[in-house]
């Protein structure tokens, strides 16, 4: 089936929750992923909605916030999510006993670091759920790279890209959650990306 991107995004580009019905009427394998930053509760409230047993993907770096896990487990109880949670190779106690603490952002190794803990992961992710949709919680706010996307887009791999969030403002997020009384984090701290306006690499690699 081919898609009319350019007539879908005009026409559902600015309504999430029909953008997220859209996307899983389409009959095809879909996953959600997580990092369980602030606000994320809404595309998984969204998303779990209307399929509830959509597999969520979450790449555990191994260096979240007490507060991440602990809202991690508490959104996964009250929402019943479907969660998969994706670990690196080595423990973090593994790789800080051989290669050190965490490098910063202009350590050579840092690469390495974000290949280890969340690309390698998720492209693991990837090969195993074999999805065909993939619902993302971007925001157009986050990055320069993120201003440029559309809400829907496919990956060179045939991948449907599903941004329902894409243009809400974080006051659209804080309404939405008090709505429908969800819970939200605000503790929480991405080493791969160090810095909120930083890409980490994974949008950019799919």
């Amino acid at each position: 089936m081919e898609l009319d991107l350019e007539k879908i995004n005009a026409e559902l580009g600015n309504d999430a929750e029909k953008l997220v019905q859209w996307a899983l009427s389409l009959n095809k394998k879909a996953i959600c992923t997580t990092n369980f930053r602030p606000f994320e509760a809404v595309i998984l409230h969204m998303v779990s909605k209307v399929k509830p047993e959509t597999p969520i993907i979450w790449m555990d770096s191994g260096y979240n916030t007490d507060a991440t896990y602990q809202f991690a487990d508490e959104v996964t109880r009250k929402l019943g999510l479907n969660l998969s949670i994706y670990l690196p190779k080595r423990s973090r106690a593994h790789r800080e006993a051989v290669d050190g603490a965490l490098p910063g952002l202009d350590d050579p190794r840092h690469a390495a670091f974000t290949e280890e803990v969340k690309l390698e992961p998720f492209a693991r992710a990837l090969r195993e759920a074999a999805p065909e949709v993939w619902f993302t919680a971007l925001r157009a706010t986050d990055t320069a790279v993120r201003a440029q996307m559309d809400p829907v887009s496919i990956n060179p791999d045939g991948l449907i890209k599903v941004a329902p969030l894409l243009h809400w403002s974080s006051k659209d997020l804080y309404q939405y959650l008090t709505a429908n009384d969800l819970p939200n984090n605000f503790d929480y701290y991405d080493p791969t990306k160090g810095e909120e306006n930083r890409e980490c690499g994974l949008h950019l690699a799919h």
